[in-house]
Parts: C-alpha cells; structure tokens; sequence
C-alpha cells in the first residue's frame, strides 16, 4: 500500500505520496503541492530536496558510507582502476573483458586533439586559469565533433563518453604546458590512463617522465573517489542544463564552471593555502589549532569536516592510507607536507574537533597527495574535473533516458510591489538623450 502524507493549507488539503528508495531512505513527492495548494516549498541550498531519483550513486553521511551502483568505495581500494569506474559509473555495471578492451581502445583511439585546437590554447595569456580554459575547451570540443551533438544510438554515445573521459586528460595538460611555456607532449598510445597524463604533464624532450606503480595506483584512487558524489553542485548543474536538451560536451562544460568554485572542487586548494599559510606566518601548528577554536579569530580549518558526512569521511579514510605510503615512498622533505600531517594529528586527537566530529575530508588528503605527485596547486581542481568527468557523463545520461522535465526552480519574490517608471527629467537629470550623455566619453582612450 502506498503511503502519503496530508498537508491542508487555508482549507485546501492535497496528498503528498510518500517515495521511497532502494535504501530506504523517504521522500514526499510534492510536484502537485502548487497546483493543489497555490504554494511551493522554500529550501536555500537545496538541502532538504531532492531533484530526481537516481541509481548510480548512494551516500549515508551519518554512517559513513559512499556506493558506486551498490558497490563499497572500500572495495576499490585494493586494485584501483578508473576505467573500470568510469563504465560501472555510466552503464551500471562493471565492464566485461570485451566491453573493458573496447572502452580502452576507444580511450586510446580519441585521446588527441585536433591540430587547430593547439591554436586556441596560445590564445589564452599564460596566467589564465587553468579552469577557465578547461571548461571553454571541453564547449569547443563541439565544434570539432559535430557528429556528437545528437546522440542517436548507444555506439556514438559510447564514444562521445570516451571521447570526455580520454580528452580532458589532454586538454588539462596543455593549459599546463601553455602556462609555463613549454611544447606540448602529444597522448602516447603504449600508456595507461593515468600514465599517459603524467607524460603530457611533464615529460621533456630529453627526459620522458616515469610513472611508478605506486605513483600510477594512487592517481587512480585520488580519481576513483572523486568520481561521483550524488546530486553535488557541480552534478547537479549537469543535470538542470542538461535537462534543457544542451548536449553532453556544454552540459559538462557547465559542471567544470560549477566546480570551480571554491566552496566545491577549489576546497583541497584552500587546503595548501592553509598550509602555505602557517609556514610563511609566525604562527606554530599548535597556535594556528587554538585560533580555529576560536570564531571571533578569523581563522579557519580548511579540509575537516564535510556538509554531508557527519560522521567520517570514507573517502578520507582511505585517501589517509595512500597518502602515507606515498610520502614514504617518495622520501619527499616538504614543509608544507610536514604541517599538514600535524595538523591531522593534532584533529584527530583533540577533544574540541573529535566531538564535532571534524575529521580529516577527502579534500585535506588529496591536496596533500597531488603535492606530493608534483601537480602544480593551480591544477588541482583540474584534476577533480578529470575524476568527476564519468560522474557527470553517467548523470546526464540517466537524466536524457528518464526524459525528465526541464529543470525550473520556482522563488519567492521579495522585492518591490507594484511600481511605475519615472522619466529622466523627474529623477534630476540634466542631460536627457543618451548622446548628449555618451558623446564625451567617445574622446577618452579606449582601455584593454
């Protein structure tokens, strides 16, 4: 029997069904609430609603849990593989051998760009963010593919996806390159995934960049759990353009300008300026530690503590591991890195941030493991957008198969109410005709 939830309002009642998901979790479905009521609901931040239903991702925050289509983050700790995420992400299941051997090819295949994209590169100044020209790029890739922008059937979908997910490693890796002057490495099809971005990042002509294993392992996980997070603001803004019928190329153009701010994908870089922080200022670890305790300080802890995790971060937990063996492994003597491993210490062991429950996220370790790697602090976010590509593309995709509406939040107004337009010469102006008022600034010098 289906359950429901009564709402009466100045006398008009409408029942509200009562959804409920694969995990239990309830929602009200209130589509009819104005139609019914002549109200809508009022929820800043989207917090307590939901935009659709989803079977890909499946977050418990207050238990500490994270599932990829109901498989355990934990589970990929062991043997981690992006490309296998990337397809299980999409198309709901993990890849057969065939299907993972043609995934592969087709990473391979399309992981160049077209020579006169080179060009738009050296259009941007060499201090341009590295964000900016990731998500202008990934538009632009709609004009050299034309033949994507309508997906007709699975096989163009398949390879528009691999074409994202392969490319954008391209893409990054030139706005690097550009950035500090140096030629571009063009994709090297004998590499793996990760491998093949670590050579476009800094191989030189007579010194090509090796990758180890446990350098290679530890990319994959940093973008295994970065892969998708449920209906985030990045995700999120996937799905709303998407949902007016924009391709996936602007779709996920739009989810890189999402991320990039710093309250999302930016957060793990405000870790290192954090870090920086402490090392250029007088202040000691522990004095920085008493600061944040304190809100009339101004000082804030970046990377502890996560919106929907209340209790753990599953992904810190893990990421907490690899960025342990990795410092280890690369013998590396950082400051910045060294700060950052007292600062967990101190978290994790005082009474004021373990009873608010503000451990270590995901975003403290992984800025501290792409230090570790060498990825310049300008390109981090950049590599969250590469970990968050299958994510996005396996959210559109869902969106475009349950032919869903287009996305239109309603509002509450509270502005004027009914006004009247004054002319120029009852508001005090001496000049009333826009040449007597723009024609003295057509003698000053233009500025660029």
């Amino acid at each position: 029997m289906t359950k429901s939830v009564s709402l009466t309002l100045d006398g008009n009642s409408v029942e509200l069904p009562v959804v409920v998901g694969s995990e239990l979790e309830k929602g009200l479905d209130i589509s009819q609430l104005r139609s019914a009521t002549g109200c809508i609901t009022l929820d800043p931040g989207y917090g307590n609603t939901g935009s659709c239903q989803s079977a890909i991702t499946y977050i418990d925050g207050d238990a500490g849990i994270l599932r990829y289509r109901g498989i355990p983050i934990e589970q990929f700790e062991q043997s981690p593989n992006f490309i296998e995420v990337c397809w299980l992400l999409i198309f709901g299941s993990l890849p057969t051998e065939a299907e993972y051997a043609d995934f592969s090819e087709r990473l391979t295949r399309h992981a160049m760009l077209d020579e006169s994209m080179k060009h738009h590169f050296q259009g941007f100044p060499t201090q341009a963010p590295p964000m900016a020209i990731l998500s202008a790029m990934i538009n632009t890739l709609s004009c050299f593919h034309p033949d994507m922008i309508e997906m007709d059937s699975d096989d163009k979908f398949i390879t528009a996806a691999a074409r994202l997910i392969s490319k954008i490693r391209t893409i990054a890796a030139f706005a690097y390159r550009s950035s500090i002057g140096r030629p571009y490495n063009y994709p090297n099809p004998d590499l793996l995934y990760v491998t093949n971005f670590m050579h476009m990042m800094f191989s030189l002509p007579h010194a090509p960049y090796e990758t180890d294993e446990i350098v290679r392992l530890a990319f994959n996980l940093v973008l295994i759990l970065h892969a998708d997070h449920e209906q985030n603001c990045s995700t999120s803004t996937v799905r709303l353009v998407g949902s007016s019928g924009a391709n996936l190329f602007a779709s996920c153009a739009a989810g890189v300008c999402a991320l990039w701010g710093p309250l999302h994908g930016g957060a793990n870089v405000a870790v290192l300026d954090m870090l920086e922080q402490i090392h250029q200022g007088d202040l000691s670890v522990e004095e920085y530690m008493r600061l944040a305790k304190d809100k009339n300080s101004g000082i804030r802890l970046m990377g502890f503590g996560h919106r929907v995790y209340k209790n753990f971060d599953p992904r810190a937990q893990m990421l907490q591991k690899v960025a342990e063996q990795l410092l280890t492994h690369l013998k590396i003597n950082d400051p910045l890195l060294e700060i950052g491993k007292r600062l967990e210490d101190i978290a994790l062991n005082d009474p004021y941030f373990v009873e608010r429950k503000l451990y270590p996220n995901v975003d403290f370790y992984s800025g501290i493991i792409l230090r570790a790697l060498g990825i310049p602090t300008n390109m981090f976010t950049v590599v969250f957008a590469m970990g968050r590509m299958p994510g996005w593309i396996a959210h559109w995709r869902e969106q475009q198969q349950e032919g869903s509406r287009i996305g239109r939040p309603r509002q509450i107004y509270t502005g004027p109410t009914l006004n009247d337009y004054v002319p120029r010469d009852k508001r005090g102006w001496k000049s009333v005709s826009d040449e007597d008022i723009l024609r003295p600034a057509s003698r000053q010098n233009f500025e660029f």
